[in-house]
């Protein structure tokens, strides 16, 4: 990545980050700030595909998602933090896009086959859930991103915002929008929830949020999934799978500690307790000051809304200039 390069990342607000998030996108943002141009979608918009009367919800977590990237260290002044919602050019741009692509091919991309198949709509498909693909295409291609990072899950959104983008730039005989590459995080950067038994997500209740307190974090490690099998301390223990190893791979700041933990274990002698002490440590005094650099902003949220501001007005600039390339291209400048 070069500083040529333009980000489009974000997150759907419906409820305050966690480790996960951390892991697989957070502390990469805070390093891409200082290196390429970057926007932050707090992507209440989308958000609305499947939280329709939920509207609070969604509304509300915009301030709390806002709150876990400045604790983070996401500086506002080098990263543009915006509202989708507050960007009604992205509407529009999704709207054109939407001629370009068929009821099929949607229902064809393998990441909205999954997420219908999870949600068990069948044929009973919010329209808004089923365009998304589109609704993305809008947001990436409004800011000319280069890069979109992403798990491996979301790719074929992003092979469909390129097949939108070349379609459109044949359809014009001119290259107006720029096609974007998924970057994937590395192998390890998807935590699985405190139970081992899926990723760490809000809805499964299995999470470590990043304001969580220190009782909080105390209780999770105490209920985290290890060996079933590690019945005693001198039996040899499993590090595959085990979930407290895979945190301390992800978070301790000393991993010739944990090599050094991990052969104890499997050779035997060293019980889950001393292993999740080590990581309950380490959780506590990484959040510590994740919590209270939150708490400190939280204090004052209109100045937060007002950073917002800030940051949608900018973003809001970037994309009425695409929208306007877009419409002359189309000879829909008439004035």
């Amino acid at each position: 990545m070069s500083s040529q390069d333009i980000i489009l990342t974000g997150d759907r607000t419906t409820g305050q980050l966690h480790l996960g998030h951390y892991v697989g996108s957070l502390r990469n943002r805070v390093i891409l700030q200082n290196r390429c141009v970057q926007f932050l979608l707090l992507a209440d918009a989308q958000a609305l595909t499947d939280n329709m009367g939920n509207y609070l919800k969604v509304r509300d977590n915009v301030l709390q998602v806002a709150l876990d990237y400045l604790a983070v260290g996401i500086d506002p002044a080098k990263s543009t933090i915006f509202i989708q919602s507050l960007v009604p050019e992205l509407t529009e741009l999704a709207s054109y896009y939407l001629n370009l692509v068929t009821v099929a091919r949607l229902e064809r991309n393998p990441t909205i086959k999954d997420e219908i198949k999870q949600r068990g709509y069948e044929r009973d498909i919010p329209a808004g859930f089923l365009t998304y693909p589109a609704a993305q295409a809008a947001d990436i291609t409004a800011f000319k991103a280069t890069i979109v990072p992403v798990g491996d899950d979301q790719i074929p959104m992003i092979e469909q915002t390129n097949e939108i983008v070349r379609r459109f730039n044949a359809s014009v005989e001119r290259p107006v929008l720029v096609e974007t590459r998924a970057v994937v995080p590395e192998v390890g950067s998807r935590l699985p929830g405190i139970d081992g038994k899926a990723k760490m997500s809000k809805s499964l209740g299995n999470t470590i949020t990043l304001s969580a307190t220190p009782d909080d974090i105390r209780q999770a490690v105490k209920m985290m999934y290890t060996d079933p099998n590690h019945l005693r301390v001198a039996d040899p223990g499993q590090v595959e799978g085990n979930v407290v190893f895979t945190y301390l791979d992800a978070f301790h700041p000393d991993q010739t500690l944990v090599a050094e933990l991990k052969a104890q274990y499997q050779h035997g002698g060293l019980g889950d307790t001393v292993i999740k002490k080590h990581l309950e440590d380490c959780l506590q005094e990484m959040l510590a000051p994740i919590r209270e650099r939150r708490e400190r902003y939280a204090q004052d949220p209109a100045a937060v809304l007002e950073m917002l501001k800030t940051g949608t007005r900018r973003a809001r600039d970037v994309a009425a200039r695409t929208l306007s390339e877009v419409k002359a291209a189309m000879g829909l400048n008439y004035y």
